[in-house]
């Protein structure tokens, strides 16, 4: 299980504005051991979707990766063509939505989707298809599994169609599956359902995950390391129990501490105070230093990742020292 199953190393992704270039993903690097599921966490606009559209190479125009590695097993991905891509994604690299209509088509039965996406990868016989696409449902906890194959989309829940675009990820048994909040929409109890399968079936499968989310409680349940970003950048990074008892940066805190749960009844829940800045005026050194009440003069110049105790890493000059009290 310590094998290293992806890299990402100095990941960059600029768009260009009227504004102005703007970076959406600035210099994220981490590795994914094989059946590791790392969460990918922070507010909208903090890089974490465009993160996982970049390791895939999906950015559109007029974004564009414009330096750094992803390696998947030891092969450098860097510069592959098109034509290339295609072979990777979906076989060995798959992505979940966050809407499963991004994934499927509205006009075409489940059966002949999933039937498709088997025969792009592997010579099969369309019944040898249908075979894998039919283990693939039960997998993922569908019912009646034939009869779902032969049903559109829109005669699905939410619910039910994320679990089909789950299981159209998970036909080719990939490497690494990049997860952007696909539960996000989806009621309380469906989404402890969906996260616990997913858990299980990386556990079993030794599939690698990043989980995209917004939502500390989620990757608390759910992964074994969590990478917090903001504006673009990784800002605290480790083991997710360690991270989530002990968080350090000011960030990491604000977010916990946002969380309901933290909150007594009939008190205001806790916020981080000012905005996310916009990522084409963000102020000089750390992006987080005007609604920090740590920062100070040395916060005008950006701190480096760096490697703190137990594994973890940290971007910031004046950490939280863990205080029992405080964190409570």
């Amino acid at each position: 299980m310590n094998t290293t199953v992806l890299e990402v190393h100095n990941l960059t992704t600029e768009f260009r504005t009227k504004a102005g270039p703007v970076i959406a993903v600035n210099d994220v690097s981490f590795k994914l051991l094989r059946g590791e599921i790392l969460g990918l966490v922070g507010e909208s606009g903090s890089g974490k979707s465009q993160t996982g559209y970049s390791i895939l190479n999906l950015v559109d125009s007029p974004g564009r990766v414009v330096s750094g590695k992803v390696i998947l097993r030891g092969q450098d991905l860097s510069g592959y063509s098109e034509s290339q891509w295609r072979h990777i994604r979906g076989k060995r690299i798959a992505m979940i939505f966050q809407d499963p209509m991004l994934t499927l088509n509205p006009v075409l039965r489940v059966d002949t989707q999933m039937i498709e996406t088997v025969q792009a990868h592997q010579k099969v016989s369309r019944s040898q298809a249908r075979q894998a696409a039919r283990e693939a449902l039960v997998k993922v906890g569908i019912a009646s599994p034939d009869e779902r194959l032969e049903a559109y989309p829109h005669q699905f829940s939410g619910g039910m169609r994320q679990r089909v675009a789950i299981a159209i990820a998970l036909l080719h048994e990939p490497e690494v599956i990049i997860a952007d909040e696909p539960t996000t929409a989806l009621d309380v109890t469906i989404q402890e359902q969906i996260l616990a399968e997913m858990q299980g079936l990386c556990r079993n499968s030794g599939t690698a995950m990043v989980w995209i989310t917004h939502d500390l409680s989620v990757i608390a349940g759910l992964a074994d390391s969590v990478a917090v970003m903001y504006a673009g950048r990784i800002v605290e990074y480790g083991q997710v129990q360690d991270v989530i008892s002990r968080p350090e940066h000011p960030y990491t805190v604000g977010l916990i501490n946002s969380a309901p749960s933290r909150n007594e009844r009939g008190v205001p829940i806790h916020q981080i105070p000012g905005n996310t800045p916009h990522l084409a005026q963000l102020p000089p050194g750390c992006p987080f230093n005007l609604r920090c009440s740590k920062a100070k003069q040395e916060c005008f110049r950006m701190p480096p990742l760096s490697p703190r105790e137990s594994g973890r890493q940290l971007r910031c000059f004046f950490p939280y020292e863990y205080r029992k009290k405080e964190a409570t």
